[in-house]
């Protein structure tokens, strides 16, 4: 994964986004591998989706779980797949394809 430190992306108060595959880090912040594994699941995840429908199919799934209890962000299934997993180096190789979907209902 490309990693690109500056100082406008992301907003701050934030220390990294994943946009389209590529990681933008904000200044001098630190960027350990749990963080590096999480997007890279993200990444993943783009790919299987064309990048496109990953970005409105989170919008979408947002939307629908501001209305659901529990915070809306943290229960959207990619951010759900890349949290339980930012831990597992080895996630990725072992990872079958679309596992997002498995946390749809969880």
């Amino acid at each position: 994964m490309k990693i690109i430190r500056n100082r406008v992306i992301p907003f701050p108060g934030y220390k990294a986004i994943n946009l389209f595959g590529v990681l933008f880090v904000r200044g001098n912040a630190k960027i350990d591998e749990k963080t590096i594994t999480h997007e890279s699941i993200h990444t993943k995840q783009m790919r299987e989706m064309l990048y496109i429908f990953f970005y409105l199919w989170y919008v979408l799934e947002w939307i629908v779980r501001l209305f659901m209890e529990g915070n809306a962000y943290r229960n959207i299934s990619f951010e759900r797949e890349a949290y339980d997993n930012e831990k597992d180096a080895g996630y990725l190789e072992r990872r079958s394809f679309f596992s997002w979907v498995e946390y749809l209902s969880k």
